[in-house]
């Protein structure tokens, strides 16, 4: 058995899994590089060390240091152990839609944690990117590892990552696909495989539907951790420099149904219990595999455990009330859903009436008056959304007699919206129990007598309270 001298030791050097279950009947075989099983749980181990290690070579980190960093978790999490491990404060600023899994295991490390909102404008003072650079500048003593930028990151792959999979394959590896983020693990790997095979290794990218790398609208996604989110009030969108394009021969968009489904069944079928990201990167690989033949060899990347996901996307309510799963509960077969309710639900690109952020307040009160309704959610701001407007983008509501209200009571009607905005309506899903979504109109803050429905985790109309009581 293997015996280490520092955690730091076992870092990397992850197994391949033959994914036979999934791989069923195609002559393709694919293998999956299980990164969660490195000793932080994800592939940003690797860069952490490798960030970490460069730093103080340079003497940009040094003894009694702070590390800072943005992160959808994992590479805090790398962060804090190689951090914590050799001495340093350790300061995590972490997306507050990030899994609330992640915050736990970074605080569990000694890592001291940060949440911003990164529903913002990248050009907002509150954006988390924003928030850890002011803290990298008032603290003395501070390194910001900046894993977007930092060279050291795809370095880290190109050292290790790629070479790994090369000897374990035998130089028999024809296809590598993973997920791009960063584009740290994607670019450094498929470097060392493309110039070790000659060029003879194809890398394909795995990408949310909706991600802007493969052509996507930027809108919101529910994969976390891949993929590129562009604000509809971004002035300018600026891809991180750790992602080389010209490494990446090409993409597979995946909708992310299908990226959460094949997680799900990752753990049910293959015994391998990944986060949303892995089933994004197993969905394309299946893809992939399908057109080729028995001579290649197909290389997926799963990026982390799915301990980190438990309440979120491996969570099969989670799923429901976001449209993504329809089958019924154990015993709930019998019980309508609110697809029942809603008899011909509308498909994806549909949806209700909904008011823009950046609408003023007599703006807002127009659109409902026109489509006769009394309230309708506010999402980000105007912009094309052929998949429909993603739940993650709808940030309140607006009411009609709320808007009235202010108006009677000396408000312009050229007042942003913004400063009148009333709680956001409850989501359900299509596939939900009525008895679970009308349980879901009662929030802490009001009761409502409206939710949004989702499918897919995109807005595809309203349900009232009275048509899920029955």
């Amino acid at each position: 058995m293997t015996v280490y001298e520092s955690v730091t030791d076992a870092i990397g050097g992850t197994p391949l899994f033959r994914l036979a279950r999934l791989g069923e009947g195609i002559t393709t075989p694919i293998y999956a590089k299980a990164e969660f099983l490195s000793i932080g749980g994800s592939v940003k181990d690797r860069a952490a060390l490798s960030m970490v290690r460069e730093a103080e070579r340079t003497g940009e980190l040094r003894p009694g240091g702070t590390i800072v960093e943005a992160t959808s978790g994992n590479t805090g999490i790398g962060l804090a152990i190689v951090g914590r491990q050799r001495g340093y404060r350790v300061v995590i600023g972490v997306s507050e839609r990030a899994a609330a899994e992640k915050s736990d295991i970074l605080r569990a490390y000694g890592a001291e944690v940060v949440l911003a909102p990164t529903a913002l404008s990248k050009d907002h003072p509150d954006h988390l990117f924003h928030v850890v650079r002011r803290l990298a500048e008032e603290i003395p003593g501070a390194w910001l590892a900046n894993q977007y930028d930092n060279p050291a990151n795809p370095d880290a792959h190109v050292v290790t990552t790629g070479p790994e999979i090369w000897e374990q394959t035998g130089g028999r590896v024809t296809h590598f696909v993973a997920g791009v983020g960063t584009g740290g693990t994607i670019s450094g790997t498929g470097a060392f495989l493309k110039k070790a095979s000659g060029g003879g290794v194809t890398v394909v990218g795995a990408d949310p539907e909706a991600s802007v790398y493969a052509g996507g609208d930027g809108s919101a996604y529910f994969v976390e951790s891949i993929g590129h989110f562009v604000h509809p009030e971004t002035s300018e969108d600026v891809w991180p420099e750790s992602y080389h394009r010209s490494v990446v021969d090409a993409f597979e968009r995946v909708p992310d149904r299908e990226s959460l489904l094949t997680a799900r069944r990752m753990a049910r079928e293959e015994g391998l219990l990944v986060g949303p990201s892995s089933g994004t990167a197993v969905a394309a690989a299946l893809r992939v595999a399908r057109r080729l033949g028995p001579d290649d060899l197909v290389v997926v990347l799963l990026p982390d455990s799915g301990r980190s996901y438990l309440s979120s996307a491996l969570s099969d309510d989670w799923l429901r009330q976001r449209g993504f799963l329809e089958e019924p509960r154990h015993g709930d077969d019998t019980e309508p859903t609110v697809r029942t309710v809603l008899g011909d639900a509308p498909g994806r690109g549909e949806g209700p009436v909904t008011v823009a952020s950046t609408d003023s307040l007599g703006e807002a009160l127009a659109v409902l008056r026109a489509a006769r309704t009394d309230v309708a959610p506010v999402v980000l701001a105007r912009a094309e959304r052929p998949f429909g407007i993603s739940a993650g983008e709808i940030i309140g509501s607006a009411e009609a007699t709320g808007l009235q209200a202010a108006l009677d009571s000396g408000a312009g009607p050229e007042e942003p919206l913004r400063d009148h905005l009333a709680p956001a309506l409850p989501l359900v899903g299509l596939g939900q129990p009525l008895s679970s979504a009308l349980a879901c109109l009662d929030t802490p803050a009001r009761r409502h007598d409206t939710a949004v429905v989702l499918l897919d985790g995109r807005a595809v109309g309203l349900v009232g309270r009275k048509a899920l009581e029955g």
